[in-house]
């Protein structure tokens, strides 16, 4: 196209081109987007090749072991509770979630100094500067919201006592931490007519590894059985509610040929095994869930 210019012209057009209006551009938005459009890219390829940021110090990230709690439930769950305008069983919530994760898992980190029984002091607890799920500083909490924390937990996963007028708690089961020793801090078994029902609950998709392996307890320091099953009311921990295959042990079996077994305030059954094994000859029985149908092996 040609086009000529004269002195008229000449001043619409730049007069037209001043005029245009700005384009606006938000550079952090723009930044936010795109490292947001980067993650997806990523999680979306982390999905497909199977890759993880956190492994379950169980047989799956599903399992009674649950080393969980520090993985991407709880990731969701921080994201869920986070910000200001959570409500109060939100903050106790969150507060009883956090104490697991320190007194099972983070206490040699953190530097606390933790007994062979597993408690630490409350104060010591509360100086930590590390914030609750809910977005809590925990040093914000009081010792009468922590006694509330476990006085809530529905799988009582806590014990709290009093010394010279000081609050200790610890985590009854499932530590990966060494410094709690399994002889202090749990109940030895010594018959097998101490125990009704020694129960281990897991997936389907489990099984396999599990019957050419046995039971392993993986970073945990024991393996975790339950003394019911999920629909019994007494039963509170040891299990979560939604397995299908139930393994149970032989424990007269187990006890006679030196397996040391132990159970927790909580009723949790736990042992070490062998060298951080169960072998599958120690198995009584295998069902499915609920249908209780027997599982040859």
């Amino acid at each position: 196209m040609w086009v000529s210019f004269t002195s008229v012209g000449l001043r619409i057009l730049c007069n037209r081109l001043v005029s245009l209006p700005p384009l606006l551009v938000d550079a952090p938005s723009l930044l936010n987007s795109r490292l947001r459009n980067s993650r997806f890219m990523e999680s979306r390829h982390n999905s497909t090749t199977g890759s993880s940021s956190f492994t379950a110090s169980t047989h799956s990230n599903r399992s009674g072991g649950r080393g969980r709690g520090l993985g991407m439930k709880d990731n969701r769950q921080r994201s869920r509770g986070s910000g200001s305008g959570s409500s109060g069983n939100d903050k106790i919530d969150a507060l009883g979630r956090l104490l697991t994760r320190i007194l099972r898992h983070m206490a040699s980190e953190l530097k606390l100094d933790m007994r062979s029984d597993g408690y630490v002091k409350v104060q010591d607890l509360l100086k930590l500067n590390l914030k609750t799920f809910a977005n809590i500083p925990l040093w914000s909490h009081t010792i009468d919201e922590v006694r509330e924390a476990v006085r809530r937990d529905n799988k009582q996963r806590f014990s709290i006592l009093e010394e010279n007028g000081e609050l200790l708690i610890r985590a009854n089961q499932g530590h990966t931490i060494q410094t709690a020793e399994t002889e202090s801090l749990l109940k030895p078994i010594l018959s097998p007519e101490e125990v009704q029902v020694c129960v281990h609950g897991t997936y389907k998709k489990n099984l396999e590894s599990i019957l050419e392996g046995g039971l392993k307890r993986m970073k945990r320091l024991h393996v975790h059985f339950s003394c019911g099953l999920p629909t019994d009311g007494e039963v509170t921990s040891g299990m979560r509610r939604d397995v299908n295959v139930l393994i149970f042990l032989d424990v007269r079996k187990a006890l006679e040929e030196g397996m040391k077994l132990y159970i927790s305030d909580n009723r949790v059954i736990l042992t070490e095994g062998y060298d951080g094994v169960v072998p599958v000859k120690y198995f009584q029985k295998i069902e499915s869930w609920p249908k209780r149908e027997p599982i040859p092996f």
